[in-house]
Parts: structure tokens; sequence; C-alpha cells
């Protein structure tokens, strides 16, 4: 997902000299040929986040259109209160480019371990949250920020997801991507569980279990009417996130079961309340804490 965020930033920079890439002690590795190419619409502000957001605030109001680049938990909460205030509360075209979703950085602890950045950018107004779950939706999102006004919240996981979409059509902000068809169960995914989710279709399908894969990268704004229609369909629905269950799709699709007032089988899978006090791989602490495992009881079928 990273290298898509970088070539296709690269692409709008050389379209629209507005463009412009503000990081906080990051992207060595990553940012070495945009920098080359466009010396003057590139800094790194050092370790200083909350100054990052200032100056993003700044360049917006001057006329640019900023992309800011950093972990998740430093480019969502380390600064929450400069993106409440400076760049939300004045609607500033910033867009915050967050890397690595949910464990990506398991090793590293629960200070880089990001569970609830999708509710906190979710709870702010004027914010866009939009959660590619693979390099294709990368692209497509971030050709779609840059084409809104306002500030927006970029979720990434981090670099060599396959690409899960066959059919490589343009993605619409707030609307629901059908990966799969099924009529036995609906699986919503976000963000980097798209992968997990097809995995999770394709042993379905081997147990003759037909399931309806969605892809959900837009968490806000929703599209109410097309999930209202997944609803309608009256089959079981089960939400899917490397996300804390409080906040993220789990709870907006829930919020819109709620309001609509239709009875449906639906369960919410993601990470329940609590930290992580382990180090490892994402994959490691998945299994420590028994999240994100395929539900084998059927539940659905009964």
């Amino acid at each position: 997902m990273r290298t898509a965020f970088v070539n296709t930033l690269k692409e709008l920079a050389r379209k629209d000299e507005r463009v412009f890439l503000v990081t906080a002690d990051m992207g060595f590795s990553v940012f070495e040929d945009f920098r080359e190419e466009f010396p003057d619409r590139f800094l790194n502000t050092g370790i200083a986040e909350q100054n990052t957001i200032g100056i993003a605030a700044g360049l917006a109001m001057s006329g640019k259109i900023v992309y800011v680049y950093s972990i998740i938990p430093f480019v969502t909460m380390r600064c929450f209160e400069q993106i409440r205030l400076d760049l939300a509360y004045n609607n500033t075209n910033v867009k915050l480019v967050g890397v690595g979703a949910g464990f990506t950085y398991g090793s590293m602890g629960s200070s880089h371990h990001s569970i609830e950045d999708i509710s906190i950018m979710r709870s702010i107004p004027n914010m866009t949250v939009l959660c590619p779950g693979d390099p294709f939706e990368t692209e497509e999102l971030i050709k779609r920020s840059y084409e809104i006004p306002g500030p927006a919240y970029i979720r990434l996981g981090k670099n060599g997801e396959p690409i899960i979409h066959e059919n490589r059509n343009k993605i619409e902000i707030g609307k629901p991507i059908t990966i799969t068809e099924g009529n036995d169960l609906i699986l919503i995914t976000t963000s980097n569980t798209l992968e997990l989710g097809k995995s999770w279709v394709d042993e379905w399908k081997k147990e003759g279990i037909k399931v309806n894969l969605i892809s959900m990268p837009t968490i806000k704004p929703i599209d109410q009417k097309e999930i209202r229609k997944i609803i309608d369909r009256d089959i079981p629905i089960i939400t899917l996130e490397e996300h804390s269950i409080i906040g993220g799709l789990g709870s907006t699709i829930a919020e819109i079961i709620a309001e609509y007032g239709k009875k449906v089988k639906f369960k919410r899978m993601g990470i329940n309340d609590e930290f992580s006090h382990h180090v490892g791989t994402a994959e490691f602490q998945r299994k420590k804490l028994n999240i994100l495992q395929k539900p084998n009881d059927r539940w659905f079928l009964k």
C-alpha cells in the first residue's frame, strides 16, 4: 500500500503544483524520489508532530493540497488537538496518511499499535476516513482524496500486500465494493483485513458456504442506502477489522442496522476492548489475543 501511495502522489504532483508532502521524521527509503523530483514541495519537520499539523494547516490555507505522512499513532493521536482544531475545525485541505494499520508494527509494542485510530478520526466533524484494503484501493482513494476539499484520514497497512480486486473499476468514496458473490453469508472487511477476509471466503467455499465478500474502504462518509440494501438481503452479516470493535467498521454498520430497525443476524469481529502486552509480528499478536479467527461454529447458518 505504501508504494501505491507514493507512486500515486507523484502522479498527482506532476499534474498539480499545489500538491505538497510533509513528514515528521519518516519516509527514509520511501520519499527520496519524491524529494528529488519536487524539492520545493517536500518538508521533513523532524520529530514534531504537533508542529507538523500546524505547518500543514498553514500550507493548506496558502493554497496547497497537503499530505502528511507518518506511523498511525503519531499522525492521529500525538497531535489530536491540532488535527481537531487546526485541520477539522477550519476545514483545511490536509490529508493525513498513516501507515501501520492494526498490529502491522506489532513487534514495536503498544506505542506503535493502531487499534483506536478509525474511532478517533471518525468522531471528528468534517473528517473523511478512508481505509483501503489493497494497493488498488490505495491508488484509487489517494486520487479521490485529492479530488475532495477538506481534511481526510487515510489508513494504510505497510507494503507488499497483494491486489485482491479482479475488476478494477473506479472506487467512489462511501460505496461498498463487491469482491465475491454469495447468498449464505455477507462478510464486510475494511483496511488490512481484506486479504484475510478473502482467505476465509475461499475456505468457506470448500465447505459449501457461499459468501458475499464486501470491501468497505470508506468508513466516513458511508452510503447508508447501500448498506440498507445489504441488510435487506436478510442473510447474516459479519464485519471484520484489525481495530477495536468499539467505534470502527463494526460500530458503523451496527448503528445503521439499529436505526434501520430491521432484524438481521450480525457479528462484529475485531480487537476486544484491551491492549496487547505482547511483542511480536501481526500474526503473533492475532494468535495471542485470539482475534480475527474464522468462525467455525456456523452460527450464521442456524
